[in-house]
């Protein structure tokens, strides 16, 4: 009798079904193995097989009340890159093909690590599952998605085996092929050139991971125009992507309030945490963040970048604290960055006042010099100066002038990092110092300091 009759058909696909399987074969009892492997093979062939097209969605959405992105934010930015390219003289017949992100495993473990997109392949593909490669003609704006070939075992374990025409489907795109076919579809094509990946993060200095496959040397390759494009792309954003950038920020600006209404002395500042991560999920369907959450109280405000492994957010909040919680959620890959500082018990001491006071003087007097044309380096420059006469104001600074303080750099002292940052799929987004743009200012006190070197007309 086989130990797996205990309805296995129906049970096949769930955990139970699978591992009284595997515990049978483990433990030499009998089973009826033409049985089960004919279940097997009946419902891994059904899987997907008979999914109507007709349900799949051409959108994401997390779930009912969360935002629905439409395909065609992604098909808008395939778009876009082509048409840059087209008027930059690419040659004709060029072909983008990028790698997007991979399944890694935690160290020498067979624990998944939570996957996320590689940022430039979600931009163009808004692709949700890891392993997959892409290629856009550039004459013609055709787009296509190569997918793993998975074994029937991913049913078990993981789920649907999906075909690709729920890919072709639920991405919007024009074909879909398996990766084990991808060699000759590229040769299909004939691309008078595949346009590969290939730069350094201005922020990181990490180098872009530039694709390649087995066969790719029978292909003229070009790995120098490709980066500075799409970067530049990434930068001016388009109103779909506002659209989510606004959602996004209006979650994350919600989380944020439900930590100040629970956050008092006597609580952690992990407390904190938890309370954000969970309003960001179970409200906007944001399962992840996009960046460690900082929960700085008293003297760890001070820390930049608070909260990693050797400082998680594992102080005590003591009545008197000021609380520094900077916390962003993430949908699509699109990300906040939202900063908030409050007193612990509800009220600033004088000092407390003063220093936040300041601070949004700072910010306020750069938002009305902020226009078409101004340098973002004058801006910093500008933040510094009122920091500076403001404690000059309350004798904290003495013994020289205005000038002398911004010429000793003073203001690097009390701003030690820069004035701001672009923001997108990444936190820190793409496009700081691209070609054509100022390069890094080198001067003491801003050196190394601004993530950006831009004016604002571009």
């Amino acid at each position: 009798k086989c130990v797996c009759s205990r309805n296995y058909v129906s049970q096949y696909l769930s955990r139970e079904g699978a591992d009284c399987l595997s515990a049978a074969k483990s433990q030499g009892k009998l089973y009826n193995k033409k049985k089960c492997d004919s279940a097997e093979r009946h419902f891994v062939n059904k899987c997907g097989a008979e999914r109507n097209l007709d349900d799949v969605p051409d959108y994401y959405q997390m779930g009912p009340g969360t935002l629905k992105i439409p395909n065609s934010l992604f098909k808008n930015n395939r778009d876009k890159i082509c048409k840059r390219l087209a008027d930059a003289g690419v040659t004709e017949n060029s072909v983008i093909f990028l790698k997007g992100g991979v399944q890694e495993q935690q160290y020498d473990t067979d624990r998944d690590i939570e996957f996320q997109q590689e940022s430039y392949f979600m931009y163009l593909f808004g692709v949700m599952e890891a392993d997959f490669y892409g290629a856009l003609d550039v004459d013609s704006k055709s787009s296509i998605l190569f997918m793993p070939r998975l074994p029937d075992s991913y049913a078990v374990w993981m789920g649907e085996l999906k075909t690709p025409e729920y890919f072709k489907k639920r991405y919007s795109v024009d074909h879909v092929f398996y990766i084990d076919e991808m060699k000759d579809q590229l040769e299909k094509l004939n691309p008078s050139q595949l346009l590969l990946m290939n730069g350094v993060n201005s922020d990181s200095k990490a180098s872009f991971d530039t694709p390649t496959f087995e066969g790719i040397e029978n292909f003229k390759v070009n790995t120098d125009i490709l980066y500075d494009h799409l970067a530049e792309c990434r930068v001016i954003k388009s109103d779909e992507e506002i659209e989510v950038m606004r959602y996004v920020n209006r979650i994350s600006g919600e989380a944020h309030k439900e930590v100040m209404k629970m956050m008092k002395p006597g609580h952690m500042e992990y407390e904190g945490e938890a309370t954000f991560k969970h309003y960001s999920y179970m409200k906007g369907g944001m399962r992840f963040v996009g960046y460690t959450c900082i929960c700085a109280s008293g003297e760890n405000n001070a820390v930049l970048h608070y909260g990693h492994a050797g400082e998680p957010n594992d102080k005590l909040v003591k009545d008197g604290d000021l609380l520094l919680f900077d916390m962003g959620s993430e949908y699509a890959g699109y990300t906040a960055d939202v900063t908030l500082s409050y007193p612990a018990n509800g009220k600033f001491t004088e000092k407390q006042k003063f220093v936040y006071q300041t601070c949004l003087d700072a910010n306020l007097k750069v938002q009305s010099e902020l226009k078409p044309g101004v340098s973002w380096t004058d801006m910093h420059r500008l933040a510094e100066e009122v920091i500076i006469k403001k404690f000059m104001e309350k004798g904290l600074l003495h013994n020289g002038t205005l000038e002398d303080m911004k010429k000793a750099h003073l203001g690097a002292i009390f701003m030690p990092h820069g004035l701001g940052h672009l923001i997108g799929l990444d936190v820190h987004d793409v496009g700081g110092y691209l070609p054509g743009k100022p390069d890094r200012v080198l001067e003491p006190g801003i050196k190394y300091r601004l993530r950006l070197c831009v004016d604002t007309t571009a």
